[in-house]
C-alpha cells in the first residue's frame, strides 16, 4: 500500500534534534494528538488494506538481509513515524508468514475472523486492563459469555468457568497447577514425588510445564494403533502399578485432537479411570477442541463433560487472533485457591463474589484477549461458527480421498478432525526438506515434514474456512 507522507507526523529524530527542550521532554510521546491522529490514520489504512486484501502468504528472510534492509531501528532519539512504518510495511512484515493465507497447512494454522481482526485493533487502542472485575468489568462480562458457549459444548455444569490465557502452554499449566492443588487439599497430604499421567501423543507443552516448570514426573501411557489414549491403556497401568506409584499420581491428561495426528483420546474410558482412582482428568482440546461445535464429529468427544479442566484455543479452529486459550474448569472455587495471589495492594481487587480473571491461571496482568472472538460470536452467531467448522471437515474428508486416490501417497493414520498425515511413497528425508522449501519460496504453500513412529513424512491441518479442496490439489500435485 503506497503511502502519503503527509500524512505522517514529522520525522522524530530530526524535530528532536531542532528542538533541545522537546528532545528533552519526557512527557512528548503522549502529548500531541495531533501526531497520534496521523499516525493513526497510517495504520489504519494499512490495517483495512490487510484485512481486506488479498492475503500473501510472503516467506521468511535471514538476519543479514534484514539488517541490510532496516538497519538498527531502535536509536536514542528514535527513527521518526515515517520510517518506523516503512520499516514494517515494506520490509519486516513481509518476513513474516501470515497464517491466515489459504495454503498455509503447516503445524495448526490461524484464519481470524474479519470481525474478530478488526476488533482486535479497537481493543489494542483502548488500554482495557482485564485481570479484575474492578478494573475492566464490562470486557469480563463479555469474555465470560463466550467461556460460556465453549462450557455448554463440551456439557460442563452451569457453575463452570475460567479465563482466556496466551495460548495452550498456559492453559495446560494453570490447570495441572489448579489440579495439583485440588488433590492435594482433597487427600490432606501430598506424596514424596507427583506424578501425571499422558501418552506419545500428548502436546509438549503439558509434557514441558509438568517436568521443568512444576517438577512433577511424567508416566507415558502407550497409545492404541492410532496414537490415542485409551480408558483400557491407563487402567492397565494403574493395575500393574504398585499403591505408591498409584498414590503419587494426582492428574491424567487426554488429548481432543492430537496436534501431529489430529485424533481425539478415548476421553470416556479415560475418564471412568479417573473417577476410580480419585483423580484429576485435564483434556488439552487446544486444536480440536472446536469440533465440539461441529455435529458430524461431536461423539468422538463423548465423556469430555467430565473432565475437570479443558483447554480450547479460539486462535487455532475458533477463528480468533492471536493470542487465546480458552481456560476451562469445573469448579473454579478450587482454580480460585490454587492460583489467587493475596497483597496489601490487592486488598481492592480480591472482593467476594467478584469474577477476577488473574485468579484462574499463573499470570496477574492481563490483557481482555477474549474479546475478539466474543466479538466474532456476537456478530456472526454460533450457528456460523458451527458452519464454518462443518465446512473445513468437509474439505479435509475430501483431502484423505484425493489421498486415496493418489499412486504417489499414502495415508498414515485415520483422521479424526482436519488433520491429514501422510507420506511421499519412496522419497527421503531430504526430498521432503527440498518440497517444502520450494513450495515456500515459489509463494506456493507453506508445507512441512514431522515424523510419525520415527519415519519422515509430512500432514496438512485445515482450519481455515477458504482452504478449498482445489488448493489441497495443488499440494498433492507438487509431489510427484
Amino acid at each position: 500500500m503506497e503511502r502519503d507522507a503527509n500524512s505522517l507526523p514529522p520525522d522524530g529524530a530530526d524535530e528532536a534534534a531542532g528542538d533541545p527542550v522537546r528532545m528533552h521532554d519526557p512527557t512528548r510521546m503522549h502529548r500531541s494528538a495531533q501526531d497520534a491522529a496521523r499516525l493513526t490514520r497510517t495504520l489504519a489504512d494499512l490495517s483495512v488494506s490487510r484485512l481486506c486484501d488479498p492475503v500473501p502468504l510472503d516467506r521468511a528472510a535471514t538476519f543479514e538481509a534484514l539488517h541490510a534492509a532496516v538497519g538498527q531501528t531502535v536509536t536514542e532519539h528514535g527513527i521518526g513515524a515515517e520510517a518506523a512504518v516503512a520499516a514494517w510495511d515494506d520490509v519486516l512484515s513481509r518476513a513474516c508468514l501470515s497464517t491466515d493465507h489459504q495454503r498455509y497447512l503447516a503445524f495448526i494454522p490461524s484464519a481470524p475472523s474479519k470481525a474478530a481482526a478488526a476488533f482486535d485493533m479497537l481493543i489494542g487502542a483502548s488500554s482495557v486492563y482485564a485481570g479484575s472485575w474492578l478494573e475492566g468489568a464490562g470486557a469480563v462480562y463479555a469474555e465470560n459469555q463466550a467461556l460460556r458457549w465453549l462450557a455448554d459444548l463440551a456439557g460442563l455444569p452451569e457453575t463452570a468457568g475460567g479465563v482466556f490465557v496466551q495460548g495452550g502452554t498456559a492453559g495446560n499449566l494453570g490447570a495441572l497447577v489448579a489440579a495439583r492443588s485440588a488433590v492435594q487439599h482433597r487427600r490432606g497430604r501430598r506424596p514424596p514425588r507427583w506424578t501425571v499421567l499422558l501418552s506419545e501423543e500428548t502436546h509438549s507443552s503439558a509434557r514441558h510445564s509438568l517436568e521443568s516448570v512444576m517438577d512433577v514426573d511424567v508416566i507415558v501411557v502407550p497409545g492404541d494403533e492410532r496414537g490415542r489414549a485409551t480408558g483400557e491403556a491407563v487402567a492397565d497401568w494403574a493395575a500393574a502399578a504398585t499403591p505408591d506409584e498409584r498414590d503419587s499420581v494426582f492428574a491424567v491428561v487426554a488429548t481432543a485432537g492430537t496436534t501431529n495426528l489430529g485424533v481425539v483420546d478415548d476421553i470416556a474410558g479415560i475418564a471412568e479411570v479417573c473417577r476410580r482412582h480419585g483423580w484429576w482428568l485435564h483434556v488439552d482440546g487446544a486444536y480440536g477442541g472446536a469440533g465440539l461445535a461441529a455435529p458430524s464429529v461431536r461423539a468422538l468427544f463423548a465423556g469430555i463433560e467430565l473432565a475437570d479442566s479443558f483447554i480450547v484455543d479460539p486462535h487455532k479452529w475458533l477463528f480468533a487472533p492471536f493470542d487465546a486459550c480458552a481456560l476451562l474448569y469445573r469448579d473454579p472455587v478450587v482454580a480460585r485457591a490454587a492460583h489467587t495471589q493475596k497483597a496489601g495492594y490487592l486488598d481492592p481487587v480480591n472482593v467476594e463474589g467478584e469474577w477476577n480473571p488473574s485468579d484462574f491461571a499463573v499470570h496477574l496482568s492481563r490483557r481482555a484477549r477474549g474479546l475478539p472472538f466474543w466479538f466474532s460470536l456476537a456478530v456472526h452467531g454460533t450457528a456460523a461458527y458451527t458452519e464454518a467448522i462443518e465446512h473445513t471437515l468437509a474439505v479435509a474428508r475430501e483431502g484423505r480421498r484425493l489421498i486415496d486416490d493418489a499412486d504417489h501417497l499414502r495415508l498414515l493414520v485415520e483422521p479424526d478432525l482436519t488433520v491429514l498425515i501422510f507420506e511421499r511413497i519412496g522419497w527421503t528425508p531430504e526430498e521432503y526438506v527440498a518440497w517444502s522449501s520450494r513450495l515456500l519460496d515459489e509463494g506456493a504453500a507453506f508445507v512441512t515434514p514431522t515424523r510419525h513412529h520415527g519415519r519422515v513424512c509430512t500432514r496438512v491441518a485445515v482450519v481455515n474456512p477458504l482452504t478449498t479442496v482445489d488448493d489441497l490439489q495443488q499440494v498433492f500435485d507438487s509431489m510427484r
